[in-house]
């Protein structure tokens, strides 16, 4: 098999070591003679893999007990409606920080439902920065207050947890959620979609403080209430087992190798490499993105000459560097680099994009 390096946004790349444990018990489980994909969510072979990817979640991320732990279908998008159904009583007043594409979405979709108060926006500078916390205009009242820790398409990152002030904290952290330690008990509600950093589309996680819990709205429907799932251990109806089980292998290939701390360090030095190979480049490479709100996870980058572009994908898929198109709302390049994108990768890209500027600049 020919050896290639994905840098897609999501789908995104898998370990590989779990790629071939899932290939391994794919038609036989531990013994059980069925596939995961086929045996009962209600039977004993795969309560056993939902209470372990559970338990190796909370671990990875030190969850208090006081917070019930979600898998979920839908995505981080069906949650942007869930929010204000559970969270936001009818004519309340809701506060977000708008930092690019994701936290828009969220905005537009929740303003259906609630009175949406930007209480800051990068919107001035195209998305490239995190505004100040100093300078956010909140609501006095607000039902929470909501953030997108990480922004995929602009690659911008928080580097801190904004301030409660009271209210319930609430983080789509899809895109660098198991990607460094995060002090869980500061916020009222983390969600992420599975398929950008912990296991294949399908799956959505959510982290909920259990006060918040019970209050939803009369006409919540019930599979957008969260309590639904909450009294009935993420199994009101028949959950996405396959995907939560190739989670669960995750958590487990995370944890074996030094947990969030070492995964931290590893996507570091990882950006590192490509950063430096964009600001070594004198200007043949731009990343647009405020250098303190680089994301680890997501690496926008232009060319000087945006002719060329064909040519730089043209030999990156030589190279068996895929998937490096930027999105198509901002066009560029983008590298996703998160947690199982192996140094090398980064290396191999940042030694061709090196090549590229000398034979094209």
């Amino acid at each position: 098999m020919t050896q290639v390096f994905n840098f897609s946004s999501g789908p995104a790349v898998l370990p590989a070591d779990v790629l071939r444990q899932v290939q391994a018990e794919l038609l036989d489980w531990h013994g059980s003679g069925m596939s995961v994909m086929e045996m009962s969510h209600r039977g004993p072979e795969f309560g056993q893999i939902l209470a372990e990817a559970e338990a190796d979640l909370r671990t990875l991320l030190n969850i208090p007990a006081n917070y019930k732990v979600l898998f979920l279908q839908g995505g981080a998008h069906l949650q942007f409606a869930m929010l204000p159904f559970n969270f936001a009583p009818a004519g309340s007043t809701v506060d977000f920080v708008n930092t690019g594409h994701w936290s828009k979405v969220a905005i537009k979709e929740v303003s259906r439902y609630a009175q949406v108060n930007v209480a800051a926006s990068s919107e001035d500078r195209n998305f490239s920065y995190v505004p100040a916390e100093d300078t956010w205009q909140r609501s006095p009242n607000a039902a929470f207050l909501h953030y997108c820790s990480n922004e995929t398409i602009g690659g911008v990152e928080f580097n801190f947890i904004p301030k409660a002030n009271g209210v319930p904290l609430i983080c789509d952290m899809s895109s660098n959620i198991l990607s460094r330690p995060v002090d869980v008990s500061q916020f009222g509600m983390i969600y992420a979609g599975a398929q950008k950093n912990m296991g294949p589309s399908g799956v959505a996680v959510s982290i909920v403080r259990e006060d918040l819990l019970g209050k939803a709205r009369p006409e919540t429907p019930t599979m957008l209430n969260y309590t639904t799932f909450a009294d009935n251990g993420s199994m009101y109806n028949t959950p996405p087992s396959f995907g939560i089980y190739v989670a669960g292998l995750v958590y487990k290939h995370v944890l074996a190798r030094g947990g969030l701390a070492a995964m931290e360090a590893q996507n570091i030095a990882k950006a590192n490499i490509v950063y430096a190979a964009i600001d070594a480049s004198a200007g043949f490479y731009r990343c647009p993105t405020a250098l303190a709100d680089r994301s680890r996870m997501n690496i926008p980058f232009t060319l000087a000459d945006s002719q060329l572009d064909a040519a730089f994908l043209q030999g990156a898929e030589a190279r068996h560097l895929l998937q490096l198109k930027g999105h198509r709302s901002v066009g560029g390049m983008r590298a996703s680099i998160y947690n199982a994108m192996p140094v090398a990768g980064c290396q191999a890209l940042a030694d061709y994009m090196r090549e590229f500027a000398q034979q094209h600049g």
